[in-house]
């Protein structure tokens, strides 16, 4: 299973970053906010959040 097939549950935000578990791995993930200029918020991930994460190599490109 990739990380990309998993669904995470939010379990604390910080400006510059996001801690995840997996709801089946147990797995905890930080998720480094590349946009510094722009800080993560509880209120956009509130602890509990179930969030999937996508692969970005599978991004289309302009």
């Amino acid at each position: 299973m990739s990380i990309f097939d998993e669904k995470y549950r939010v379990v604390g935000v910080e400006s510059d970053r996001l801690l995840v578990r997996g709801v089946h791995s147990g797995e905890v993930l930080t998720i480094i906010n590349p946009e510094a200029a722009t800080p993560l918020s509880q209120e956009e991930y509130p602890v509990g959040k179930l969030i999937a994460l996508s692969d970005p190599s599978n991004s289309l490109s302009n």
